[in-house]
């Protein structure tokens, strides 16, 4: 074996999240952005199932379906299972809005999308979801990986 096979292979692997989440924080760097996102993306994921879901109950069980599948090809079990827990709690809060979810859900998502904008504004760098949908589902685990860390759980 040469030595840069050997070097390669003594180095552990790379997952694809943690490129996924490197990529993101790029344009995530500036302070009052990272908190506009902490509270917007929560925000963001709450509203688009409610959207959903006033459309048909179906269509947010299985947006939550196809983003538990994506999350599991990210081989996370951390935060696979956060993401299970926050889909579960985001659920029960659409169920609760019961025949406001379309008006609070609408609210929610146009201005949680403008504070996201204010933010890239701030930050000086476009969306990451403009060069590539997943980052959609990247947001939240961004916000998961920084809370897990201050409490010092490794992901």
């Amino acid at each position: 074996m040469d030595a840069l096979t050997q070097d390669a292979a003594a180095r552990p692997a790379t997952r694809r999240v943690d490129e996924l989440l490197a990529h993101y924080g790029e344009s995530h760097r500036n302070p009052v952005n990272e908190r506009i996102h902490f509270v917007a993306i929560p925000l963001i994921m709450l509203s688009l199932l409610g959207l959903l879901a006033a459309v048909h109950p179906w269509l947010m069980y299985a947006f939550v379906a196809a983003s538990m599948v994506y999350y599991v090809r990210l081989s996370s079990p951390m935060f696979l299972l956060c993401m299970a827990l926050v889909s579960a709690a985001a659920l029960a809060a659409v169920h609760a809005m019961g025949s406001w979810v379309f008006p609070i859900s609408a609210a929610i998502f146009v201005g949680a999308w403008i504070a996201q904008f204010v933010g890239h504004k701030l930050e000086g760098k476009k969306p990451s979801f403009f060069e590539d949908l997943q980052y959609l589902w990247v947001g939240p685990l961004f916000v998961l990986s920084k809370l897990l860390g201050k409490l010092g759980v490794a992901w």
